[in-house]
C-alpha cells in the first residue's frame, strides 16, 4: 500500500569540525523525521548543490541507556548510519551545550560504538575545544569486521585493483584502514578510496586513511569515508591512524595531526594492555536555517 507523503518544516543548524560538515536536528524533544525516513532524508539533505549540502546528518536525541546522558545518531551522505564520527560528535556537543540542552562540564553521549565520554571546556557560555575519550580499540577482524585468516592485521599486504597495499586494520567503535605512506601527493583518493571501502575483505565497508609521518610526534593525512567519500578531516580516522601507528612502533603517545581542514591533537593510552585514545579539537556553528521537507 502506498503511504502518502507530507510536509514537514524543519529546523536544522549547520555545522562543521574541521571542514567535516554536517546538519544538526534536534529531536530530544520528539522525533521530527519518521524513523524509516531517516535514510532518504540524510541523502537528500547532504545532496551539494541541490540542497542544505554536507557530509552527513546529526540526531540529537534523548537516552534510554541508564549509562548515558543523551543519545547521537550520525547518517552518512548515502543515507547509511554510522556507528560513531570523530568530528561529529564534536558538532554535536557543541551544539547540546550552547542550546542548553546539556549545560555539564562532562557529557556521557550514547552512539552505535559504545558511550562516549567528552570532556568539555568552555569561556563565557561557548565551547572552546571538546576532548573525547573515544575508548579503546580492537584489532580483532571478527569485531571490525575483516574476512581474512590473520589474527590481527598489521601492516599487512592487500590486494587491492592488482595492487599490494600494506595496510593495518582496526576499529574505535567503526572500521578504518590505515595505509601508511612516504608522499601523500601521489595518492588518487578518489580513484583508490572506494575500491579499499567497497572491497570484499570489508563485508561492512571501511574508511580509508592515507597516512605520512613528519616525526613521531606529528603526522599528516587524507581521508576516504565510507559512505561519505573523500572529507575534510576524520576524528575517528585520525585516531585510528595515531593508535596504528602507536602499535607499530612509528608514534608517540601524543600526537598532532594535520587534515586539509585543521588539526586534531590525539593522545594515546593503555587500559590493560589495550590502547585507547583521547581525540581533543573544536567545532564551529555556521547558520541556521528552516526548509520544507516533502518526505
Amino acid at each position: 500500500m502506498k503511504m502518502d507523503k507530507k510536509n514537514v518544516k524543519l529546523n536544522f543548524s549547520k555545522m562543521h569540525g574541521l571542514g567535516n560538515d554536517y546538519v544538526v536536528i534536534n529531536e530530544f524533544n520528539g522525533e521530527i523525521i519518521p524513523e524509516d525516513k531517516k535514510p532518504a532524508t540524510a541523502k537528500k539533505l547532504c545532496k551539494r548543490g541541490f540542497s542544505v549540502g554536507a557530509d552527513g546528518v546529526i540526531f540529537v536525541a534523548q537516552s534510554n541507556n541508564n549509562d548515558a546522558d543523551i543519545r547521537f545518531r550520525i547518517f552518512n551522505a548515502d543515507g547509511s548510519e554510522a556507528e560513531m564520527c570523530g568530528n561529529g560528535i564534536r558538532c554535536f556537543a557543541k551544539y547540546v551545550y550552547e542550546n542548553n540542552i546539556l549545560f555539564v562540564d562532562n557529557m556521557l553521549v550514547e552512539t552505535r560504538g559504545g558511550v562516549k565520554k567528552l570532556l568539555l571546556n568552555a569561556k563565557n557560555g561557548k565551547l572552546t575545544s571538546i576532548k573525547v575519550d573515544m575508548g579503546l580499540a580492537t584489532f580483532n577482524p571478527r569485531e571490525i569486521p575483516m574476512k581474512t585468516d590473520k589474527d590481527e592485521f598489521l601492516n599487512e599486504v592487500l590486494i587491492v585493483d592488482n595492487k599490494p597495499f600494506y595496510m593495518t586494520v582496526l576499529s574505535v567503535g567503526n572500521p578504518h584502514a590505515v595505509i601508511f605512506t612516504e608522499n601523500l601527493k601521489n595518492v588518487n583518493l578518489n580513484e583508490i578510496g572506494p575500491l579499499i571501502e567497497n572491497h570484499e575483505a570489508f563485508p561492512e565497508r571501511i574508511n580509508a586513511h592515507f597516512v605520512h609521518i613528519l616525526d613521531e610526534n606529528e603526522i599528516e593525512m587524507i581521508t576516504w569515508e565510507r559512505g561519505s567519500g573523500v572529507t575534510m578531516a576524520c576524528g575517528t580516522g585520525a585516531t585510528s591512524s595515531v593508535i596504528a601507528g602507536y602499535r607499530l612502533g612509528f608514534l608517540e603517545n601524543d600526537v598532532l595531526v594535520h587534515l586539509p581542514g585543521g588539526e586534531l591533537h590525539i593522545n594515546v593510552y593503555r587500559e590493560n594492555d589495550i590502547i585507547g585514545a583521547f581525540m581533543e579539537g573544536d567545532a564551529t556553528m555556521v547558520f541556521k536555517g528552516s526548509m520544507e521537507l516533502h518526505i
